[in-house]
């Protein structure tokens, strides 16, 4: 739309394409075919993984492998078209990026050349998956979020891990060397423990040397595998929170955009109820959306209303 009010030149025509794919995109069978399609592809990957297979059905498989291509290239192509009328907010999303990438990257010549980058291009539609699935986007986006936290949880556990690898190579590296005869086998040996793998048989050798090599190994395990694993664990679950409080804000500003500015269609609705019963442009009227913006006239003329009338009560002011 022009500053003087008259329509783009080809603006109705990307309108027009932008909804009939939105129409596709958004239709429940569409996301489940796509759904079923990511499923079939990781399902043939690990056919390929058997070599007898491979060699009699090679020809078959490539031709298989290729009808992916082509049909999620469509789907990205389909997705794109129902942004033909605001392509930014295609690229401003995140898994539609995600999506373009993976899609792309098989058409590059290196990776149509090169076996091993080829499945891995294909092993991440696999991914894909958790565009259909919500709960497991919202645990992606918490681990994406949790990795500043967890950086610094695993600094502090290299740390204790080499103050803990250098204790135990000064006082049992003479009487176990197998465990603790250098300063690698003692991280390694500690890492372990921290999994509790093994803490028994450890507690009994250290015994051994020593009655107080107890105390080595009880604050070695109440820092590493409490404290340490549970602050790892608060971080993932803090993370976690926000994604979710992401994702159901992402949706309400999806849901806002669907609805085109409801606030401005009432106020235009209170304006000229004439509005209601025909929609700019003299075309067909849209009973969901008009029905959809008288209910929201007659809710602001309801607050209209109480707040006249908390305004008339003594002692309130307005």
């Amino acid at each position: 739309m022009r500053h003087d009010g008259t329509t783009r030149p080809g603006s109705g025509g990307r309108r027009a394409v932008a909804a009939r794919c939105r129409a596709l995109t958004e239709a429940r069978w569409f996301g489940l075919t796509v759904f079923a399609l990511i499923l079939a592809n990781a399902a043939v990957l690990g056919v390929e993984t058997y070599t007898g297979v491979v060699h009699r059905w090679q020809g078959e498989l490539k031709l298989v492998e290729h009808g992916f291509l082509v049909l999620f290239t469509g789907e990205v192509l389909l997705r794109l078209g129902a942004h033909a009328d605001r392509p930014r907010a295609f690229f401003r999303d995140p898994w539609n990026l995600f999506d373009l990438a993976v899609v792309l990257c098989a058409f590059l010549p290196f990776a149509r050349e090169n076996t091993t980058v080829l499945r891995l291009l294909r092993l991440a539609r696999v991914l894909r998956t958790a565009r259909f699935l919500p709960q497991l986007r919202i645990v992606l986006v918490a681990v994406g979020r949790s990795l500043p936290g967890t950086v610094s949880f695993l600094l502090v556990g290299a740390l204790v891990l080499y103050v803990y690898a250098m204790v135990g190579w000064v006082f049992f590296a003479a009487h176990d060397p197998g465990h603790f005869g250098s300063i690698g086998r003692a991280v390694l040996t500690l890492f372990l423990l921290m999994t509790l793998d093994g803490l028994g048989d450890a507690v009994r050798a250290g015994l051994e040397i020593s009655r107080w090599s107890i105390v080595y190994y009880a604050s070695y395990v109440l820092i590493a595998s409490f404290v340490l694993v549970n602050v790892l664990i608060g971080v993932v679950i803090t993370s976690l929170d926000e994604a979710r409080t992401m994702e159901e804000r992402h949706d309400e500003e999806v849901r806002q955009r669907a609805g085109a500015d409801p606030r401005a269609d009432a106020d235009r609705a209170l304006a000229d109820p004439r509005a209601e019963a025909e929609p700019p442009g003299g075309g067909a009227p849209d009973c969901a959306e008009h029905e959809l913006r008288a209910r929201i006239a007659t809710a602001r003329r309801a607050l209209d209303e109480l707040e006249e009338s908390l305004a008339r009560l003594p002692g309130v002011r307005r």
